[in-house]
């Protein structure tokens, strides 16, 4: 946030993206470099459409671990969204202070950080993604 940078652009999955549908959600896996993990603030910005229909109370709940270790969570209330809309919003993820000796680890361990999203409208579960993360990128 404090620099501009963009670290990465995500679309719609498409035939050839790193998205993998599953009976159990979506997954994306992502790469970073380990300067990553010293980050305080990153924003990102999501695009949405919604159908024919009002949705009320979406809301998305993010949680972010290193194997069993809860890292942070976050709560996005989008409120309600009007129908045959297109909508953007701005997250703004506010990073926890990382030791250095868990910095290393995670680095070392390519993957073994994971991150749960789930969405939800009226209270109810509508998706849930699934993302894994390697901040080895660049060595």
């Amino acid at each position: 946030m404090e620099t501009g940078t963009v670290l990465f652009e995500i679309a719609k999955p498409s035939a050839l993206g790193k998205w993998v549908d599953t009976s159990a959600g979506r997954f994306v896996r992502y790469q970073f470099t380990p300067a990553f993990l010293r980050l305080r603030t990153v924003g990102a910005t999501v695009e949405f459409t919604v159908g024919d229909k009002p949705v009320s109370n979406f809301r998305m709940i993010e949680r972010h671990y290193f194997r069993d270790r809860l890292l942070k969570n976050f709560d996005f209330d989008f409120g309600f969204c009007i129908p045959s809309s297109r909508n953007t919003c701005e997250h703004i993820y506010e990073f926890p202070q990382l030791s250095e000796d868990l910095i290393r680890l995670m680095v070392e361990n390519p993957y073994e950080t994971r991150s749960d999203s789930f969405y939800f409208v009226d209270n109810k579960l509508i998706m849930h993604n699934k993302a894994d993360y390697a901040y080895n990128g660049g060595q």
